[in-house]
Formats: C-alpha cells, structure tokens, sequence
C-alpha cells in the first residue's frame, strides 16, 4: 500500500539530518539545539510511518498477528543491523577507548550508558543514543499496535505523550539536570507518540485537529522566542520551564508538517519538496546520521593534509567532512543497504491469499494482491 505522496517525507528526513549535520559540522561552541530537534523530527516521522504500516497491516483481511510482527522485526533487522554493525566494528577496531561500552552499544543501549555515566564519552558513538531510542521502540510498539484492542490504541498512545510529558515535570522537582533528563526513553516517548497519534487518526478517517494545522506557526513562534531568551544563570527560576518549553513547544509544528506532507503539498513547495536533491538525501539519511561522526574523526585527524580547518566548527569542517559524509553514505546506500533492502520482499506483513484465483495469478506472473509493501524505504 504505497502512497506515492509519501515521496515528500524524504525531504523531511533530508531537512531533519542536515539539522544534525550543522549541529556538529558548522554550529558555533560545538553543537546547537537545531541538532536536537533534527533528531526529534526523525522521532515524529518514524512514530508516524511505524505506527501507520502495522495499522494497514492489521486491517488486512488475511492479518495474523504472529506472522506480523515476526515480519516486522525482520525486515526492521534487513534495514538497520547490516551498517549499524559494519560501523560498531569499525570504531571497535579503531578506538580502543570505544571497546569498554561495546556491548552496550552492540545491545542498543547506548542512551542508558551515556545516562549512567553522566558524560558523552566515547564521543564517537555518542550519536548513537538516539538509534538506541528508535530500537528499543521498535521493540515495544508493534506489541501494542498489534494485540492491543483496536479501540483503545489511541487512547494508549494519547497515554504514552502524557506519561513522557509528565517526565518532563518530574526534574524540575526531584532532580539536577543531568544527561539521563534527555536520554532515557521516556524523554522521547513524546515525539514518537505525537507521530503515532497522527497514524492513529489517519486510520480512523481524521487528520490532525484544526487547532494544530491553524496554530503551529504560532507555537513556532513562541518557541523560536523561547530559544532566543536569556537562559540567565545555573540554578535560575526560568532554567527548568525554558527547557520544558524548547522541548515540548515544536511537538506541534512537527507534527503539522509531517501531516502536511504526508497528505502531499501542491503548488511550489510541492514542487519543492519534491527536488531531487532532497529526496536523495533523504533516502540515505540513517546512512549519514551513522556516519557522520566517524567521518568527522577522520577529518580531523588528515588535518595536516587538509588545507582548510576542519579541526574546529565552521565552513572547512561542514563542506570536508560533509562532503565526506555524503559520499560515503551515498556508496552504501547504493552497494550495501539497497541491495540487502531487498530481501524485505520475503517478509510481507500480510501473507498473500491462498485462493485458487491469487495462486494462478501467481503462476502467470500477476504480483500478490495483499503484499504490503513497505512505506519506510529510507530511515523511518
């Protein structure tokens, strides 16, 4: 069940990675929230695309729920072990420093030990926390989306944004800020659950409440003046709400746009978002958010060959490393993950009909009628 509108949320990916890519790459001081939010972008759209596959595939007439999810979580395998490993065994073998957290990494759990331990060290994998986010979800949802009652998915999901939000209030009251504030999966669960929500309405005829598609750039303003306010001093009264508010005020206009261009924007910025350019770099998105940092590091380390700065944050070090990084991501979408990508075909969610009628058409060469393909051909 392709749509082909679907092409547009390529260019979202491109837009969320390029976020990531400034963020580390370019940005004044070593970082920028913009990162952060790229990041959360990529959340609201993998929460969206997850939730609204399992639902189409739950409302097939030959759906079983075993089948199901034993599809889901192979073809999420197909997608994300290959190169996610390919890299852990680089960075193993290349930085000795990176081997006392492998197995954590190797499981998924990267967030819990930059939160245990309170410090992004190894720096080369810190990216790595929010991979972790995306597995441990895909590990729990489909359970719920799958074999919950149909009727109260949406009210459990409303349930997860709320529980996430309310984590939000629990710091400001028991804790000092700390990096387990930000990485632990409640800290997400909010954004992932924002673009489950929006799945949810679209598989009962709805689309984003009018309040949300007539008021996000009001939001995007408040937070944009947010961001731009004094933080004021450690330990200050506006510290905790300001951070409340940068983290929970772009929830909205993600979730507006991500409608938006699911639904398939007309006009010029259809036509926009639509440039090849951008959908390229959307489909090779997980590719550059995975390499990126390795890639920095080598960078940085050819300075001497090099004859501009990359051992800093500017221009030098976005358009090397960053070229760099394309490049790379580039040949392995085409040599690596699009050609493993392809064996998702003995994975169908929903197996075909066993009628006599699909058999022969089956024999004659006619494609199965209920073989859901997949809608997260990039990084969902």
């Amino acid at each position: 069940m392709v749509n082909a509108r679907d092409i547009q949320l390529d260019t979202l990916r491109a837009i969320a990675v390029t976020l990531v890519l400034y963020s580390h790459f370019l940005a004044p001081g070593g970082s920028s929230f913009v990162g952060h939010l790229g990041v959360r972008l990529f959340f609201v759209l993998s929460g969206f695309l997850i939730t609204r596959l399992l639902l189409e595939a739950r409302d097939a007439t030959q759906f079983e729920a075993g089948p199901a999810l034993r599809s889901f979580y192979a073809r999420r395998m197909i997608r994300i072990f290959p190169p996610y490993f390919a890299v852990l065994g680089l960075v193993w073998l290349a930085s000795e420093q990176s081997r006392a957290s492998f197995a954590w990494h190797a499981l998924y759990l990267s967030n819990f030990w930059y939160a245990l331990h309170d410090d992004w060290t190894p720096w080369l994998l810190c990216h790595f926390w929010s991979l972790s986010i995306e597995e441990q979800f895909y590990l729990a949802w489909p359970l719920i989306v799958l074999l919950a009652p149909r009727r109260r998915i949406e009210a459990i999901t409303i349930g997860v944004i709320a529980f996430s939000l309310a984590y939000r209030f629990y710091w400001p009251i028991t804790a000092d800020p700390a990096l387990a504030r930000d990485l632990l999966p409640p800290a997400s669960m909010d954004a992932l659950g924002c673009g489950a929500l929006l799945a949810v309405r679209r598989a009962r005829g709805v689309d984003a409440p009018q309040w949300m598609r007539l008021g996000w750039p009001v939001l995007t303003v408040v937070f944009l003046f947010v961001v731009w306010s004094d933080p004021g001093p450690a330990n200050s009264a506006w510290e905790w709400p300001r951070w409340a508010l940068v983290q929970v005020l772009p929830l909205v206009p993600m979730l507006a746009i991500v409608a938006a261009f699911s639904n398939g924007l007309g006009g010029a910025l259809g036509r926009l978002a639509e440039l090849p350019p951008l959908l390229g770099l959307g489909r090779i998105s997980y590719g550059v958010y995975l390499y990126h940092s390795i890639l920095l590091a080598c960078a940085v380390r050819a300075q001497s060959w090099i004859p501009v700065n990359v051992s800093e944050q500017g221009p030098g070090r976005f358009l090397v490393a960053g070229t760099a990084t394309l490049v790379v991501a580039s040949l392995s979408w085409v040599l690596f993950e699009k050609p493993l990508n392809s064996l998702k075909r003995y994975f169908p969610y929903v197996a075909p009909s066993r009628q006599r009628g699909a058999s022969e058409a089956r024999r004659f060469g006619a494609a199965p009628a209920l073989d859901l393909r997949p809608t997260d051909r990039s990084r969902p």
